[in-house]
């Protein structure tokens, strides 16, 4: 397992993040910030302006799963330092570190895939919780309950503009089963962009600063969510995420991740974070105003653009899925929690 944390380190690394008012720009596709790469890739999956199929997000919808401007949404709150999840491995698929060979000593495969299948029964975990919560939107009858799906400013309880907090404290229903959701389709999404499933190795040697890629052309079987539980033995042995840890945060990666004097394989040297990704059709670019914004790993031919894609497709493949749970498990309204939870005024266009 990873390097213990200690909650002193945690703090520190929380409140170095509240001084500058963003979560770690080095550590995930972006949140808060001006290229928002989460909530952009989630609104190119999931909006029914970019094509999201028959169960899309209308738009103050789609701000609650994706986030807006000044906000996480339930996708990026992970990231946000007031929910304790900012240096939790497993909700963003880091410390799974390794590279095949006698030089690699930090840690062995066996441990870099239990870190990797805790990241994955992390979004399991999630997506499983959602679904429970989900028969919180309808009464015994099953009618849609309004007080637990509407979006409009309230006075009391106090919503100034209606939008769903998502701290981990429960609230209306459509909200907490939003932010159960939301945080599996972070870790989904940082696997992508924090692993070399999709990518390819820059030119030269490859070793723990240009870690072998795979190339993957379709979406992770590991994260078949509802599915088989995963096991050690569906991990490839080249797969492999970098390491990030509380030093990492406070430092930007200038320390930290080191084991008993070793440097690990850093997420500074694989992550394919930032870059520039259109919300309605998931295009991508490095360069915004002259200038690349992509990550070193990122630069690596078409890298950033194969993480950005393969975590659309897996948003959308996340949302089919549960979406196809939901209406398993509530055969006669399933449909109904579901348009509850997509339609931003489900108690008049919900039937």
């Amino acid at each position: 397992m990873p390097n213990a944390i200690t909650a002193a380190t945690v703090a520190a690394a929380a409140a170095t993040v509240l001084l500058v008012g963003t979560a770690p720009r080095a550590h995930a596709f972006g949140t808060v910030g001006h290229l928002a790469e989460h909530e952009r890739i989630t609104r190119a999956a999931l909006g029914c302006a970019s094509g999201g199929g028959a169960d899309c997000f209308e738009p103050r919808s789609l701000d609650q799963v994706a986030g807006k401007k000044g906000t996480f949404g339930a996708v990026g709150s992970p990231d946000n330092p007031l929910t304790g999840e900012i240096l939790t491995s497993a909700a963003h698929c880091d410390n799974a570190d390794y590279v095949d060979g006698p030089d690699y000593r930090p840690q062995d495969r066996q441990r870099a895939t239990a870190a990797l299948i805790e990241c994955v029964d992390h979004a399991r975990a999630r997506v499983r919780a959602g679904l429970r919560r989900a028969a919180d939107l309808l009464d015994r009858d099953g009618r849609i309950k309004p007080g637990e799906v509407s979006l409009k400013p309230s006075l009391f309880p106090p919503r100034p503009n209606g939008d769903c907090t998502f701290n981990r404290v429960s609230g209306r229903a459509k909200c907490n089963v939003i932010e159960e959701f939301g945080r599996a389709l972070h870790a989904v999404q940082d696997f992508y962009s924090h692993s070399n499933w999709a990518d390819q190795a820059a030119a030269g040697p490859v070793g723990v600063h240009n870690p072998p890629g795979g190339r993957q052309g379709g979406v992770s079987p590991l994260f078949a969510l509802f599915g088989a539980e995963p096991t050690g033995a569906n991990v490839p042995g080249w797969l492999t995420t970098g390491c990030f840890d509380a030093q990492s945060a406070i430092t930007g990666e200038r320390a930290g991740c080191t084991d008993g004097g070793r440097t690990r394989l850093k997420h500074a040297w694989i992550n394919k974070d930032h870059g520039v990704i259109d919300p309605r059709t998931g295009v991508t670019s490095c360069t915004e105003g002259g200038k690349n914004v992509c990550t070193a790993r990122g630069q690596v031919q078409d890298n950033f653009s194969r993480a950005v894609r393969l975590a659309i497709d897996d948003t959308r493949r996340q949302w089919h899925d549960f979406a196809a749970a939901v209406r398993q498990a509530y055969p006669g309204r399933g449909d109904r929690i579901i348009c509850a939870l997509t339609h931003d005024d489900p108690t008049t266009t919900c039937h």
